[in-house]
């Protein structure tokens, strides 16, 4: 019987020892558990402050970035006017001088020195135009209105 009793004893204590085994591995995967579910928590709130963070922030980062470009336009802006107020100092000074007067009037204004014979040029085309135009003009206006609706249509005008 004795070696039953040991047997047994033995028996009883595997089986006890597998029960403490068991329970150490069950509470060490709760604890495992716990602890991710800890952290999934705390990585929800970490997750929720930056979100909280980067909405805050998107408005006047926006804000920012759009001042910028604003004030980078009015900088090239106030560089051009810049520019444009040198060219007309320039231009104002060159007015100054008589020689550049009568150049301007001679290009512009077809002015002649005395002495000077005067050619003008008309162009083939532009003198048919304008004999069309005076033409046109001598007509009664009904008849204009009355050409132009017929030639509205006609694909080469």
């Amino acid at each position: 019987m004795a070696g039953n009793r040991d047997r047994f004893s033995t028996a009883t204590r595997l089986r006890l020892l597998g029960e403490q085994t068991a329970a150490r591995v069950y509470r060490s995967q709760n604890r495992r558990q716990d602890r991710r579910s800890r952290l999934t928590g705390r990585a929800a709130f970490l997750a929720l402050v930056v979100c909280t963070l980067v909405v805050a922030l998107a408005y006047p980062m926006r804000q920012y970035v759009s001042q910028r470009n604003e004030i980078a336009d009015q900088e090239r802006l106030a560089r051009e006017a810049k520019l444009r107020v040198e060219e007309l100092r320039d231009e104002k000074a060159r007015l100054k001088d008589d020689a550049y007067i009568r150049r301007l009037a001679r290009e512009h204004l077809h002015y002649l020195m005395p002495g000077e014979t005067g050619y003008t040029v008309i162009d083939p085309e532009t003198a048919k135009e304008r004999r069309e135009d005076q033409e046109a003009a001598d007509r009664p206006w009904y008849s204009n209105v009355m050409d132009g609706v017929d030639n509205a249509d006609r694909p080469d005008r």
